[in-house]
């Protein structure tokens, strides 16, 4: 499937139609679905290593004296206290608690922060920052058109990003970034694991985006990495036990009720927005809850279908995301269900176009890397 002619592109663009890759729309982007196999592309990131393209992310940048202060404000959780060099898994909220993105914060300098927000919400994430940073001395910048970013994830990232750095990467911790150069070009490289194996990004220069691409694709190329598409990047994600915006998290859901309450922090001095909802949400008892589905059928579940209980037909949730499990061997799934008695092993059934399919629950995640 081609993308629309008003999808934008990637500084990558070009590379993605050399190697073949098949391109969908996603969030307005021309994306790489796939370039051979997503389950291939899916191994390859368990086995050895994958690099994607993310340059479609949004970079928001924060700075001033109160930027911190300001960021206390704006997000469910607190920069100020990070350190220069620190990364954080953090949410943008509504007044009433609704999930309006999910991000990470890096800060980059005592006065200078980097939000980086999903594709689809950069322009909220960026009116919302505005706004509520306006009554501190912070400026709010969006440099997304400036930046490249490519992931390379999988057991043999660490080696890879080594060599193509030149820099021993073994001590740069999980959630934190740092400088780097790759051949000609200064970058910021950070380590993170969204595909629940060791991974690094690089953020680069838009304009040096192919030439970093092309240097770690010659130096990877012996130690198993392939270029890595969107569909293997879901369901690496989901086996990881990862939610999504758009899926697992929405507007119409709080941290508390998709089990990331502990991003949450309560009592901040300045107050924040959302805060009073999201206190009210941590003390309420809840039968919502996000949980970890394992099929015994052949058909996967997926996004939309219902969550039954067996035999009464009663529909206690909906699917969020489902696949067939490449390193498990059978479909897996996540679904938000209203019911405060679906422990793991409880036994349910899910509507799939008309017929049902034994599922069971399962703790989060379903695969965990050995570290």
């Amino acid at each position: 499937m081609t993308s629309p002619l008003a999808a934008r592109t990637t500084p990558l663009h070009d590379i993605h139609r050399q190697l073949g890759a098949t391109l969908t729309d996603f969030a307005g982007w021309s994306m790489p679905l796939k370039y051979t196999s997503e389950v291939a592309e899916h191994h390859a990131v368990r086995r050895a290593a994958g690099m994607f393209d993310l340059s479609h992310m949004g970079e928001l940048e924060l700075s001033g004296l109160e930027a911190g202060a300001a960021l206390d404000y704006a997000l469910v959780s607190m920069p100020s206290r990070m350190q220069v060099g620190q990364g954080r898994y953090s949410m943008l909220v509504s007044a009433n608690g609704g999930i309006l993105d999910d991000l990470i914060v890096y800060r980059l300098t005592q006065e200078k922060f980097m939000v980086v927000a999903n594709a689809a919400n950069v322009r909220t994430v960026y009116e919302e920052l505005v706004a509520r940073a306006s009554g501190y001395t912070s400026e709010v910048r969006d440099a997304s058109a400036e930046w490249g970013l490519i992931a390379v994830q999988g057991p043999s990232s660490a080696l890879i990003v080594a060599e193509a750095t030149r820099d021993d990467v073994s001590g740069l911790p999980y959630y934190s970034v740092a400088g780097a150069r790759v051949g000609k070009h200064d970058v910021l490289l950070a380590r993170t694991g969204y595909t629940g194996e060791d991974g690094f990004e690089v953020y680069c220069a838009a304009d040096a985006a192919v030439e970093i691409w092309s240097e770690f694709a010659v130096l990877g190329s012996p130690h198993g990495l392939v270029p890595a598409g969107l569909a293997c990047r879901d369901s690496l994600r989901l086996e990881a036990g990862m939610p999504l915006y758009g899926q697992e998290l929405t507007s119409h859901l709080t941290p508390f009720d998709v089990g990331v309450g502990k991003v949450v922090v309560h009592d901040k001095p300045g107050g924040s927005v959302g805060a009073a909802a999201l206190l009210e949400a941590r003390d309420v008892d809840r039968a919502r809850r996000l949980i970890g589905l394992a099929s015994v059928g052949r058909r996967a579940p997926r996004a939309g279908h219902a969550v039954l209980r067996p035999g009464t037909g009663e529909r206690i949730g909906t699917v969020t995301s489902g696949v067939p499990s490449p390193t498990l061997g059978h479909a897996v799934a996540m679904a938000i269900v209203d019911a405060d008695d679906v422990e793991p092993g409880t036994k349910l059934e899910i509507d799939v176009r008309g017929r049902t399919e034994q599922v069971e629950v399962v703790k989060l995640p379903f695969y965990r890397r050995d570290r």
